[in-house]
């Protein structure tokens, strides 16, 4: 995998007691955006990036037609999400 951190749009569901399952975003890929549906969380780890928390979400969709693994981070303080590796 490649790390990229790029920043991303992104549609999770939080539910009642603080979980929370990304559920699709969408991506910059050359000029025009890509939307990309989480079909499955593998993994879902808990980490310190500098002092802040950050969720890491390993994760497998199709994208052209093939089966991609990627991970998505979301940081707790700033409620950003960030593609980190594809």
């Amino acid at each position: 995998m490649k790390i990229v951190m790029e920043p991303v749009e992104a549609i999770a569901l939080f539910s009642e007691n603080g979980q929370i399952k990304p559920i699709k975003f969408r991506m910059l890929s050359g000029e025009e955006y890509s939307v990309i549906k989480v079909e499955q969380v593998i993994v879902q780890d808990e980490e310190r990036l500098a002092g802040n928390k950050m969720l890491v979400f390993r994760c497998c969709s199709s994208i052209s037609n093939r089966r991609k693994i990627y991970e998505l981070k979301y940081e707790v303080n700033t409620c950003k999400w960030y593609l980190y590796k594809i």
